[in-house]
């Protein structure tokens, strides 16, 4: 098993940095002119890097499901990493489809991110709870993933969109929320690189604390800004947490979690401000000129077209499919907990996109501002309900 870990974890690794390879030759094709022998050579090159860089990360998928014996969809890490690859998968089909390269100089650093954000869980295998032992958790989750990547990529098409078209000139409340998603992406980064630099350090601090009647062990691998309610520090050195977790916050680890959050935060803030220093703009303003080529209505297109494919595979995965495992699995096909709820809040959201874009016309820049807000639905249902909310999906 040890041996197809080791596989698995260098054909993630490789996956990422063919991934970033691609990246700079999608961003070559930027200034070189349309019919330019340069440009195709450089598509053709990031393209099939990507593919190469899928098959890479395919080749992880298996082998850890080989170590394993079950599918690897079973925690954060492996969710995520698989939510990270179908993003790949979906744009790679909508690039044959379209031949749309700028499409990839912002999905695969998008799908990058979440595959960053996803090594930052702890990836051992550990037995499968007996909520999980059943081939619904290849049929349910992978299919949820797959909805989720491919949906996804309607926010990058719709996220190109908004920066291509809104006036960046003058300040308005349209330039300071596509800033606030630009931002968001950032916090993204400053968790990926927090947890990283205190990884390097081996930064460890244990704290008991009473929940629910049970004497609990926090393993912090940050310093605690916050800490449990009347915890006891068990590692010497430890630094006072400044002030306790909310009441409110209920979860598995949530003082922890709690914790990583607010780190992410204050290093995402940090490093966008630190960009924006750099750029003497906002991001926005600064990405909008590589984007002139871009043709609108294809974005506009894309955006929709991966909604239409994107909407029916999650209709299976998180609405049918979860309410056939939770019959199996608790004898009651809903049950308001709250992974069930947010996965109903994303179906009806996309469904009212499909009616406003299909029944009111609504196009360009309102259908972008919707494909972005559904976006932020499933990141809020993947990181805020996974990690903060209590209930029986908490074993992720």
């Amino acid at each position: 098993m040890g041996n197809l870990l080791e596989i698995s974890s260098t054909m993630l690794y490789t996956a990422f940095i063919l991934y970033l390879i691609a990246t700079a030759f999608f961003g070559a094709t930027i200034k070189q002119n349309k019919n330019s022998n340069q440009k195709g050579l450089a598509e053709k090159i990031g393209i099939s890097l990507t593919v190469i860089g899928f098959l890479a990360q395919l080749v992880y998928f298996v082998t850890r499901w080989m170590a394993s014996g079950h599918a690897p969809v079973s925690n954060m890490f492996e969710f995520v990493t698989f939510f990270g690859m179908a993003m790949v998968l979906a744009f790679i089909i909508l690039y044959f489809i379209y031949r749309f390269t700028i499409l990839g100089l912002f999905a695969l650093p998008v799908a990058m991110i979440v595959i960053a954000y996803a090594s930052m869980f702890p990836r051992d295998i550990a037995p499968l709870v007996p909520s999980l032992q059943s081939h619904w958790l290849y049929i349910h989750v992978t299919t949820v993933a797959l909805g989720n990547g491919i949906l996804a990529i309607s926010f990058v098409a719709g996220l190109i969109y908004l920066i291509r078209q809104i006036d960046q000139s003058v300040s308005s409340k349209r330039t300071t929320w596509l800033e606030l998603i630009l931002y968001t992406l950032v916090l993204f980064i400053g968790f990926s690189v927090i947890t990283v630099i205190f990884n390097i350090t081996g930064y460890e601090a244990k704290f008991n604390y009473v929940e629910n009647g049970n004497e609990v062990t926090a393993n912090y691998h940050m310093p605690p800004i916050v800490g449990p309610k009347e915890a006891q520090a068990m590692t010497q050195g430890t630094m006072e947490p400044w002030f306790e977790t909310p009441e409110w916050m209920h979860g598995k680890d949530a003082p922890r979690k709690f914790n990583t959050l607010i780190w992410s935060f204050l290093t995402g803030t940090l490093l966008y401000l630190l960009t924006r220093l750099a750029l003497r703009k906002r991001i926005g303003a600064a990405i909008q000129p590589i984007l002139k080529k871009a043709n609108p209505d294809l974005l506009d297109e894309v955006s929709y077209r991966a909604v239409a494919i994107g909407f029916p595979v999650f209709t299976l995965g998180g609405l049918i499919f979860a309410a056939i495992w939770a019959q199996i699995a608790w004898d009651r096909f809903w049950g308001w907990d709250p992974k069930e709820v947010w996965a109903l809040i994303t179906w009806f959201f996309y469904a009212a996109f499909l009616h406003l874009r299909l029944s009111r016309g609504w196009h360009g820049e309102r259908s972008a501002w919707l494909a972005v807000g559904g976006f932020a639905i499933i990141m809020f249902n993947l990181i805020g309900v996974n990690l903060l909310l209590a209930g029986l999906h908490s074993y992720a």
